[in-house]
């Protein structure tokens, strides 16, 4: 489900910290019921990336796969596009106790580099020719006594280009890559809460 950009504004995220020259694109709560201690599975499952967009639906997976031919064709994700080349990471932002945090784990499956893991908080990001970009997971309450994600997309153009890329992708990235993401999210946790040793003995 789609939420407001104050569902993340109003929250005490570390990110708030890093983030003061980026705007908040999407905001979304994950179909991800858990309990306190299940933030760690949400980032695991998240990084491994095992079923998108190959799980899509196919105009997804079109829509996936041309980006990245046009993004190869324009060169707008070549290395010197990336982090630590156009932009500085926000890594070099952490004040001392993020830090010393541990990043969270990496995956060639999932594009973005890792930045800061706490027990309910977690940030990756990307950079190309377009687009800073910041992905930022949170564990809240979901006011019936359990938990669930929240996915946060926040993005800092790079000029004109990026505008322009953010406007045009815009309609797709909200009628057809999230809600095939939500769905994706959803059924990969419940799946492997159905096959966890506590889920197996109920």
């Amino acid at each position: 489900m789609k939420l407001p950009k104050t569902a993340h504004t109003s929250r005490p995220w570390r990110i708030h910290e890093l983030t003061r020259d980026f705007a908040v694109e999407d905001v979304w709560a994950l179909p991800t019921p858990g309990g306190p201690d299940d933030f760690p599975r949400l980032v695991s499952q998240t990084v491994s990336g095992d079923n998108f967009p190959e799980g899509a639906p196919l105009v997804v997976r079109v829509l996936w796969a041309a980006r990245w031919k046009i993004g190869a064709l324009l060169g707008w994700d070549r290395p010197k596009s990336g982090l630590g080349s156009r932009v500085a990471s926000l890594r070099d932002r952490l004040p001392d106790d993020l830090r010393e945090a541990p990043k969270g784990p990496e995956s060639a499956a999932f594009p973005l580099a890792p930045v800061y893991l706490l027990k309910d908080e977690w940030a990756a990001e990307l950079a190309n020719s377009t687009v800073h970009t910041v992905m930022h997971m949170g564990w809240v309450p979901d006011g019936a006594g359990g938990y669930r994600g929240q996915m946060t997309v926040l993005v800092k153009p790079n000029g004109r280009l990026g505008a322009v890329y953010m406007a045009a992708i815009k309609p797709f990235r909200l009628w057809f890559v999230y809600p095939a993401l939500m769905r994706e999210i959803g059924r990969s946790w419940r799946a492997e809460a159905e096959g966890r040793p506590s889920a197996r003995t109920q």
